[in-house]
């Protein structure tokens, strides 16, 4: 009985014991929070006290720009095309009589004059036939001498002696023929050039209208292309063109049209032209592709300002120029674009100086820093 009594006697000491703890913590946890956000309040304070203060009308450094000149130049359209060389004369040598070759006149692929004999037939038929020729022609001059006297001496008929003047002059042309035969068993070069690579050997029998060589004429050469009907206009003999050849990618040709066909390819609907250029060395050759630049009409002064330094906004085109060290933003109407360069038609005198790098940082009337373009590596 008295073990129970003090069992519940410690119990109701710890309880009351516990209820006095809780009462004690919360009657001074707010004036303990009140003074921890004092103190941090307090340190914030000296530290915006402590901070130096922002320095008001700061100036900032002006943006670094690369700027380039605007230059004047005639507006000239060019017409891009692609074309192929041919010789200013060329002809594939064929025989005029059949024959057999006795005689090759030429090396392949070296030059010959005009007139020279390339390819020789075996001539002794037709010799022979000129020696027939021959023998007739003076028995019918013999034949009408005789009867041209009897004629006037009144024994001979005035038939009798047109007889003897047509068979007279059927000798003659047998034999002009027969000497015609025999010239065309030498072949001859019609035209100083360059010949290419036969096609008989010595002993071959030849016939009539069979390609024996080529002969080509390549000390000036002929340029043909083609552009679109559009194109009409900004066409005419004698302008200017510029050619490169894949074969020589670090040089250009120039040439000149001579002349354009009048009709107008209904297939492709495109103008056919042909120009014509020297070829003194030698160096070109008929048949080369050839990427073709003419230049067109003149479209007047314009100016040219680098592609880099148009600022696109929408469907409207602008630039920088700078002028003593001020950007100023200006509106521009566009030309034609090449090799870099952009025609300006608009808004933009020739003698101005236009921002090419740096535009997104720089603003209409900000003052800029013009710094020279990295040289690379």
């Amino acid at each position: 009985m008295k073990r129970n009594s003090l069992i519940a006697l410690v119990a109701l000491a710890l309880v009351a014991g516990g209820i006095y703890f809780v009462q004690s913590r919360n009657s001074a946890g707010p004036d303990q929070g009140s003074s921890v956000v004092a103190s941090v309040k307090q340190g914030t304070d000296n530290a915006a006290e402590a901070a130096p203060a922002a320095p008001q009308g700061e100036v900032r450094r002006a943006p670094p720009v690369e700027v380039a000149g605007a230059r004047a130049a005639e507006a000239v359209t060019q017409l891009q095309s692609v074309g192929t060389l041919a010789s200013d004369e060329s002809v594939a040598i064929a025989a005029e009589v059949p024959g057999r070759v006795s005689d090759i006149g030429f090396r392949e692929g070296q030059p010959v004059e005009a007139g020279a004999v390339l390819i020789t037939l075996d001539s002794a038929l037709a010799r022979a036939e000129r020696a027939e020729a021959e023998s007739t022609l003076k028995l019918a001059e013999s034949n009408f001498s005789r009867a041209t006297s009897l004629s006037q001496s009144g024994a001979g008929t005035q038939r009798a002696r047109d007889e003897a003047l047509s068979a007279l002059e059927t000798a003659r042309a047998t034999k002009e023929l027969a000497e015609v035969r025999l010239d065309k068993t030498q072949i001859r070069a019609p035209f100083a050039g360059v010949v290419g690579l036969r096609n008989i050997s010595v002993g071959a029998y030849v016939q009539i209208g069979q390609t024996l060589v080529n002969l080509e004429k390549i000390d000036t050469l002929k340029l043909d292309f083609r552009l679109p009907e559009v194109n009409l206009r900004d066409v005419q003999v004698g302008q200017t063109v510029e050619i490169a050849i894949d074969a020589y990618p670090d040089r250009t040709f120039e040439g000149t049209v001579y002349a354009i066909d009048p009709l107008v390819d209904p297939n492709g609907r495109a103008l056919k032209i042909r120009a014509r250029l020297a070829n003194p060395d030698d160096v070109l050759r008929p048949g080369l592709f050839a990427r073709v630049t003419l230049q067109g009409m003149s479209r007047g002064r314009v100016v040219l300002i680098p592609e880099g330094a148009i600022v696109p906004r929408g469907t409207d085109s602008f630039v920088f120029t700078v002028r003593d060290g001020m950007a100023s933003e200006a509106k521009v109407t566009l030309g034609r674009r090449s090799n870099g360069e952009v025609e300006v038609l608009d808004g933009l005198p020739a003698d101005a100086t236009v921002v090419v790098a740096g535009q997104a940082r720089v603003r209409n009337g900000q003052q800029v820093e013009v710094v020279s373009p990295r040289q690379p590596g």
